[in-house]
């Protein structure tokens, strides 16, 4: 191990050991919120030296589903509080549709309420609800109708995540968390947790093998598509090759952290301007190159559940169990397809 570095707050605390290796070590950064782990040095173009993790708002049951909005406020759902909350810069937090995943008597603490989110080419926002177990958009007025609800007649377990593909085509996940015996629920009517495409008014299933599809997101030029499977027997993020016609082929893994001990599993995902991938996972958010390579975690107080950019494009929201957290980065995020 050579020259591993510490920085508490502004005091640099630099330890330099005998002896040498192939690989630099680590450097981590700790902060009075959260910490920043640099494995390579691409990360600094990232996360520049200094970069803190700061907390937002917190108070909340399960934060998720992060969302920016034109006016300046972060949309998210608290998923076992059954709410979408929005919160301001400085912190200022509301409730803006109580019962967000639909009416339910499951018992508190359950994963019933709204969950991913994002903005459609009219400036609504759609909703995935978990009680309701379809895909909703929002109006002006914060008045729900139905969008996408079943597949093949059947309706779906819980939708989760979402994106939106350039060519007006929605990608969206579908485990079981929603349902409270998940696979063994016989409220479920799918015979698989599928990632499935709604294009035209039809909704086709493009991925049918993972056991808990969750975060989801393209590359900027969006032949690649991630998917994260959030099941402790199975920890890893997906990649996909996407055709023009929308196709998905080709799956293979771009990281597996089975392994780890840390509490977390892969979820929410996002990718920023030059294509480096952000996913929340065991410990944090896991930064990962577009190679693949892991270059970096940042790791909040709690453990993350999603992310999304805001304010000028450059800071990460995180949604991390009771809280939401930010960070300030170097690199913009991908931007987002309709505001």
């Amino acid at each position: 191990m050579t020259n591993m570095k510490v920085f508490y707050g502004s005091a640099l605390f630099a330890i330099c050991l005998a002896g040498c290796s192939k690989a630099p070590a680590p450097v981590l950064e700790r902060h009075d919120v959260g910490s920043v782990v640099r494995l390579d040095p691409a990360f600094d173009t990232i996360a520049p030296q200094g970069a803190y993790i700061e907390k937002v708002a917190d108070g909340f049951q399960f934060t998720e589903g992060p969302l920016w909005r034109p006016d300046g406020h972060l949309w998210f759902s608290d998923v076992t509080a059954n709410a979408v909350r929005s919160v301001t810069a400085d912190g200022h937090a509301e409730i803006l549709i109580p019962n967000g995943g639909g009416p339910t008597n499951a018992p508190p603490g359950s994963y019933i309420g709204p969950n991913g989110m994002v903005a459609d080419k009219d400036g609504y926002v759609l909703l995935c609800q978990h009680a309701n177990r379809r895909i909703v958009r929002v109006g002006k007025d914060l008045q729900t109708t139905p969008y996408v609800e079943k597949f093949e007649g059947k309706r779906f377990n819980s939708p989760n995540d979402l994106v939106y593909k350039s060519d007006g085509s929605l990608y969206f996940t579908d485990p079981p968390y929603g349902l409270l015996k998940q696979d063994d629920d016989p409220l479920k009517e799918l015979k698989f947790n599928g990632v499935f495409r709604y294009a035209g008014g039809k909704t086709q299933a493009v991925i049918k093998d993972l056991t808990r599809p969750n975060g989801i997101a393209f590359s900027p030029d969006e032949k690649t598509l991630y998917v994260a499977n959030s099941d402790e027997k199975r920890k890893i993020w997906m990649r996909y090759d996407v055709a023009s016609d929308g196709t998905v082929s080709n799956g293979r893994v771009l990281a597996d952290v089975t392994a780890e001990k840390e509490d977390g599993l892969p979820d929410g995902m996002k990718v920023d301007s030059l294509g480096n991938v952000y996913g929340t996972g065991p410990g944090g958010v896991w930064v990962f190159a577009p190679d693949g390579r892991h270059i970096g975690t940042i790791k909040p107080p709690e453990t993350p559940a999603n992310c999304n950019w805001g304010d000028d494009g450059k800071t990460l929201y995180i949604t991390a169990r009771t809280g939401v957290y930010r960070i300030k980065l170097a690199v913009a995020g991908e931007k987002p397809l309709y505001q």
